[in-house]
């Protein structure tokens, strides 16, 4: 028998820096007080790899050329948006991890998710270390779950949940929370970050060695990242993070990494008493409670991923009362609200260095991309002239520090999204006037700088 030798270390929880002694600071990631003392054992002559087993064949290298490929179908659900965000659907043996804040609605997801796969006729096991199968159950009957085919197992050691996924060999697995998963070979607690690695490592090797794909659910941190080390992140396949404010009932999930499609992608959903439904129609959800006419508030047609959406963004500038202005910004970066009220200042002439600025994006969704800095600037405009822009503007582009409109992509799937919701009007950059067709019945203006589109929406600006 191979010896097995203990050894202790300790662990940055937060990156997984290991260090033979302990330290304040972590040199890996710079976090204080993050080194959680950890207890490993190593096996003689060597330890197995997520992928060797006692039991199975040890694969040689082969040529590319050699490699035979087909096309195997993705599991479809009955939620466009869910299968929209994970690239057209589940891809089989991937390994998907989910997070998103407490109560945001994730255990809801999937247990929706897994019903609609076993309506397909699909098994699934659905492993839930958090609540007992009772507490599940309760929460399927809200839901108006009832499936013979959906298995639901209360379990946390990772070796019994092995044992049930190869007995029954299903076609879907859940496991809700990683961080409540533990190997009995490792004697740190739950949720560090041996355990999570290591948990991970084997549900990874069953994923593809049996070909069924497995959904886990994180834990998020109070700064809104996946809890326990980033290697987390790089082993899974795909990683979503399901975000909204839970006062509100719109939900957002958003792929951050996919092997298997965009990471763009985003899909919209609405809570409801019976569960979450998918909105078809964004555009019109955001934009439904603007009010027209309003300094202050434009309209930017955004892409996400392949699918564009209408968002309203709303300025707000006032004189402050304080030596340093406040600059403040919720789903847009801050650092872009600053450059962007610089580029204003100083190739417009707005005198904007003693106002304090708040900016929002309505509807609670982050927008990153650099097409929206022409509404972003317009409605900075707007608010501080006091001057409407009209309401059936639509502004689009990019904004230089020399105040030139810059040139975006996709410009028509944009301009013809806004023209399905009734603009009439709409602004763009001069570089992006040729080459498409343009709706009829609507007004495109092509703008070169951002002065030009400041007096063609605010008049004289």
């Amino acid at each position: 028998m191979a010896k097995t030798k203990s050894k202790t270390i300790f662990l940055c929880q937060s990156c997984g820096y290991e260090s033979p002694k302990w330290m304040g600071k972590c040199p890996g990631c710079s976090a204080w007080n993050t080194m959680v003392e950890e207890k490993i054992k190593k096996e003689s002559p060597g330890r197995r790899t997520a992928f060797a087993h006692s039991n199975q064949k040890v694969q040689k290298p082969s040529p590319i050329t050699n490699i035979e490929t087909s096309e195997e179908p993705r599991l479809q659900t009955n939620l466009g948006e869910f299968n929209r965000v994970l690239g057209n659907g589940i891809v089989k043996g991937s390994l998907v991890l989910i997070g998103g804040d407490p109560g945001i609605g994730k255990s809801t997801l999937l247990l929706q998710v897994s019903n609609q796969l076993s309506d397909l006729k699909q098994s699934v096991l659905y492993i839930s270390g958090e609540e007992s199968v009772r507490q599940t159950k309760l929460r399927a009957d809200r839901l108006g779950i009832n499936n013979p085919l959906l298995h639901v197992l209360s379990e946390t050691d990772l070796d019994y949940i092995t044992s049930a996924i190869e007995e029954m060999n299903p076609s879907f697995v859940v496991v809700d929370s990683i961080q409540t998963v533990y190997q009995s070979e490792i004697t740190s607690a739950p949720g560090s970050v041996s355990q999570v690695r290591e948990c991970t490592a084997e549900l990874m090797r069953i994923a593809k060695t049996k070909g069924i794909p497995i959904f886990i659910v994180g834990h998020v941190t109070k700064e809104g990242s996946i809890a326990g080390p980033r290697l987390l992140e790089h082993m899974v396949d795909t990683v979503l993070y399901f975000e909204g404010e839970r006062h509100h009932t719109f939900r957002i999930l958003r792929a951050v990494k996919n092997r298997f499609g965009s990471t763009n992608e985003m899909g919209i959903f609405e809570m409801r008493e019976e569960g979450l439904t998918e909105v078809l129609n964004p555009s019109e959800i955001f934009l439904e409670e603007r009010s027209a006419g309003v300094a202050g508030s434009s309209v930017v047609a955004s892409m996400e991923g392949t699918r564009p959406v209408l968002v309203e963004i709303q300025a707000l500038i006032s004189p402050t009362s304080f030596g340093n202005p406040r600059r403040m910004a919720t789903g847009i970066d801050h650092n872009r609200v600053s450059l962007l009220m610089a580029v204003l200042e100083k190739r417009v002439g707005l005198l904007l260095q003693n106002q304090d600025a708040y900016l929002k994006v309505a509807g609670g969704i982050k927008l990153d991309e650099p097409a929206i800095d022409l509404a972003v600037a317009v409605s900075i405009a707007s608010s501080f002239r006091d001057m409407p822009p009209g309401p059936a503007d639509c502004f689009i582009g990019e904004v230089g520090l020399t105040g030139e409109v810059r040139r975006v992509s996709r410009i028509e799937q944009r301009v013809q999204e806004a023209a399905k919701l009734g603009f009439k009007r709409m602004i763009i950059p001069s570089a992006n006037m040729e080459g498409w067709t343009k709706p009829a019945g609507v007004d495109v203006i092509g703008v070169g700088n951002v002065s030009e589109a400041l007096r063609t929406s605010l008049g004289g600006t």
